[in-house]
């Protein structure tokens, strides 16, 4: 493998490693992607290749379809509500609007509910702005059946994405409410920062309780949460991150760390709430999070 192949490589890793996450909603999952992909990569005359970046991406693109209607099948007998893995990202990721968006717990499940190829196709197009030849050399499909199935996915997540989200500013305020509305436990806090319509989806997996179904209101949330608290009689702790591009909670039980809590915030008020505790999913944030998380 040459010098040049394996720079090529690692200069778009940060880009196919999106792709494969917005794709397949894991981490995990799609650093396998990009191990296959590098597996693939060794194996090309690169000489012959002229843009080694949509060569790549088309790589990790067919990898990833594979893999995503694996993980379809494997969704499909989940215990309880799914929710994406958790990604710690960095500040500048908030501050870009679009990527920060398409990368939100909000809207990759709004992502679940389109079959494999509209997925990709979404991704590829609406997030990393690929052009339609590249995206049909990607997929299998040609320009033209692109166009439409970009055109049929967009308007399938248009008609079920969040409003318009706030500026990163709103969004950390609205969050630093939620955050002193655990550690105090006062019901007003709660019902001050939430929208009488919010929806909390827990994702334990199986493995830690979690609400089997979406709880939806303010006030049934507040009961869920502090009813919660009281029984299991624990200290609630949590620390402020930046998680899929947007501001969200590190959650800590009795000074152990239990889970990520995300939100989605329209008007400066909480309509969404995301919290991951299936502990299969939160290895990567615990491995770059200080060592007080561990």
């Amino acid at each position: 493998m040459s010098d040049a192949a394996t720079e090529a490589f690692l200069a778009h890793r940060n880009l196919l490693f999106t792709v494969a996450y917005e794709m397949l909603g894991s981490a995990a999952d799609a650093e396998d992607v990009l191990q296959e992909t590098w597996l693939r990569w060794v194996k090309v005359d690169t000489a012959r290749v002229n843009d080694p970046r949509a060569y790549l991406v088309r790589i990790t693109t067919r990898q990833a379809l594979n893999r995503l209607r694996t993980l379809k099948r494997r969704r499909e007998a989940y215990v309880g509500p799914w929710l994406p893995e958790p990604l710690l990202t960095t500040p500048d990721v908030a501050d870009d609007v679009e990527l920060a968006e398409s990368m939100s717990m909000a809207l990759m499940l709004v992502m679940e509910t389109l079959a494999p190829t509209e997925r990709a196709v979404f991704v590829l197009r609406e997030a990393f702005d690929v052009g339609y030849d590249e995206i049909a050399a990607a997929v299998g499909k040609t320009p033209a059946a692109v166009r439409q199935i970009a055109h049929r996915a967009r308007r399938h997540v248009e008609a079920r994405r969040p409003r318009q989200a706030v500026s990163p500013g709103q969004a950390r305020a609205a969050l630093e409410s939620l955050r002193h509305a655990l550690e105090t436990g006062d019901p007003q806090d709660f019902l001050d920062v939430l929208a009488p319509d919010v929806v909390l989806v827990s994702d334990g997996g199986g493995v830690k309780q979690a609400a089997r179904r979406p709880v939806v209101g303010a006030e049934r949330i507040v009961r869920y949460i502090l009813g919660g608290i009281a029984k299991g009689d624990f200290e609630v702790t949590t620390e402020p991150a930046v998680v899929n591009g947007t501001p969200a909670l590190l959650v800590r039980v009795d000074g152990e760390f239990d889970g990520v809590m995300a939100a989605n915030v329209e008007d400066g008020r909480i309509t969404g709430l995301y919290y991951v505790r299936n502990p299969h999913k939160l290895t990567r944030v615990q491995a770059e999070t200080p060592l007080t998380l561990h």
